[in-house]
């Protein structure tokens, strides 16, 4: 993570992304297949694959599913200019495992109380509430155990800054997992609007739809993919504009 500062003199977290040689390995309708990272470690069954694609060995692959007339050729490299500055995304990894923990860090739970006799079990959850009705705790009972090494999805992370020279994407705030970790990004389910606010900006009556719902700054999206050469003739740096004061908007 690091932070930049936009034309407003605002400081923002931002989380650095490396896109590392995406290319489509599989194309069928509903979905495809992105593969990531040259490995030369790989099953005979999975090298056999890419070499029948005349794709080099991935060590990660991951299925999006996307429209019938979004098909993009297998081979074909995604860049970083797919995501446009402005929009949206869901990001998946999975988190730090922490180990064992207790209820108060796993769940945070306050724990018993400090006074009047309670003894060397400050920190415990107490009863479960099983009576000899039903005689047993339910399975999902929140209890101690392991935390942390989960796939995990952060919502509604937006895209500041888009690098097109160095295929890096730089996102709003945190995203689980490790550093040098891998992580899945698609476009938001729950959030195209302005900065979170449920305002609709009315496009011209030309398009074919009357009203979308894009964050502010965002005209259009890539369709169906921006490819490396589509980058070369983008900007090297693009970035979200800042959001105006409401007196402005």
């Amino acid at each position: 993570m690091t932070s930049l500062y936009n034309e407003l003199n605002q400081r923002i977290p931002v989380t650095l992304i490396k896109l590392d040689n995406n290319q489509v390995s599989q194309n069928k309708p509903g979905f495809i297949q992105i593969s990531s990272t040259d490995t030369d470690k790989q099953s005979k069954q999975l090298i056999n694959h890419f070499k029948k694609l005349n794709i080099h060995p991935k060590k990660h692959s991951k299925e999006f599913r996307v429209t019938d007339d979004a098909a993009v050729p297998i081979g074909t490299t995604l860049s970083a200019a797919h995501f446009v500055p402005g929009q949206f995304v869901d990001v998946q990894a999975t988190s730090n495992g922490k180990g064992f923990a207790g209820v108060m860090k796993r769940h945070n739970f306050k724990g018993l109380r400090a006074t009047h006799g309670t003894s060397i079990s400050h920190r415990s959850q107490g009863s479960t509430g099983a009576n000899q009705d039903p005689g047993r705790v339910f399975p999902g009972k929140k209890m101690a155990g392991r935390m942390g090494g989960e796939t995990t999805t952060v919502q509604n992370l937006k895209v500041i800054r888009v690098d097109t020279e160095n295929n890096t994407l730089l996102l709003k705030g945190c995203i689980p997992g490790r550093k040098e970790g891998t992580v899945f990004i698609k476009d938001a389910i729950k959030n195209m609007v302005i900065d979170g606010q449920n305002k609709f900006r009315k496009l011209g009556s030309d398009d074919k739809h009357t009203a979308q719902a894009l964050p502010w700054g965002v005209d259009s999206l890539p369709f169906p993919a921006a490819t490396e050469e589509m980058a070369k003739a983008f900007p090297q740096v693009m970035q979200a504009p800042a959001r105006p004061k409401k007196n402005d908007e």
